[in-house]
């Protein structure tokens, strides 16, 4: 009967045990962003640098000239659902793992193929997918806790920014947006029944990315034809009008998109076309 008492107790008391979740040291983090025609994904753990050394021959943290996982735990995994250039490659869709070797003003960035790893160990040298060196930079507030994120966020092109201490390190990251986006455009635009939606999209992309001006007011002024109380499109348009340096047809499409939008109610498109017209 003792010995059964002593099975439950122990039994009880793993099982009180198995219900604690202790904190993680250096905890994880996934950020997620939506970049060019498709998503960026980063995940990696943050270590606290806690008084010790960084980023020098032998520290305690990150010594220099030595292959680093880029925080703690697991190694650094980072994901594309588009294909991207980073250090002049073009990479394939898919998950990498991403290594760093710190140097006194360069470090060197490693793309690599070994998603099993833990850390460092496993890593081989020929599952490299790119490796590149970059400037790293000093920054005047230090950071004590190791932080990543994706910066200058533009249509094609971003940075994955890489903190700790007083050291900052930016991977520039490209895209192909613009001419798949042309193809696209002037597939839907050439077929025999075109969607009136098409227009707004081809005219911002013609204004916009191409800066084909004369296909951009030819495709804002079918958009209006199909949807005359679009105050919306008729700022579009008068925004390309003034492009063009005609003044006159673009306080024509501002005041328009005015009368507009005061019958819809819509203040915010009221003053954008307002303004436009006191920049004339």
């Amino acid at each position: 009967m003792k010995k059964l008492i002593l099975l439950v107790a122990i039994a009880i008391g793993i099982s009180a045990q198995s219900q604690v979740k202790m904190p993680a040291p250096s905890s994880t983090q996934t950020i997620y962003q939506d970049f060019g025609m498709g998503k960026l994904e980063l995940t990696y753990s943050r270590p606290n640098i806690k008084g010790r050394s960084l980023f020098k021959e032998n520290s305690d943290l990150a010594p220099l000239n030595k292959l680093w996982r880029l925080g703690a735990n697991a190694a650094t995994k980072i994901k594309f659902t588009d294909n991207v250039t980073i250090g002049g490659k073009l990479l394939d869709t898919g998950s990498y793992v991403l290594y760093a070797i710190p140097g006194k003003e360069y470090w060197e960035i490693i793309i690599n193929k070994g998603l099993n790893n833990w850390g460092t160990d496993g890593y081989k040298e020929s599952e490299d997918v790119v490796r590149f060196k970059i400037k790293s930079e000093k920054m005047g507030a230090p950071v004590e806790t190791f932080t990543m994120q994706f910066a200058a966020i533009q249509a094609e092109t971003c940075e994955i920014h890489i903190m700790w201490g007083n050291t900052a390190v930016a991977i520039p990251v490209s895209t192909n947006v613009k001419s798949r986006l042309k193809a696209q455009i002037e597939k839907e635009l050439a077929a025999d029944k075109v969607n009136p939606a098409i227009y707004q999209m081809a005219a911002n992309f013609y204004f916009e990315w191409d800066k084909d001006l004369n296909k951009a007011l030819d495709n804002v002024k079918k958009a209006t034809t199909a949807t005359p109380n679009g105050f919306w499109l008729f700022l579009l348009e008068a925004k390309i009008e003034k492009a063009m340096g005609d003044k006159v047809a673009s306080k024509t499409s501002a005041e328009k998109c005015i009368a507009l939008a005061t019958s819809a109610k819509n203040d915010d498109y009221v003053k954008q076309a307002s303004d436009l017209i006191k920049k004339l």
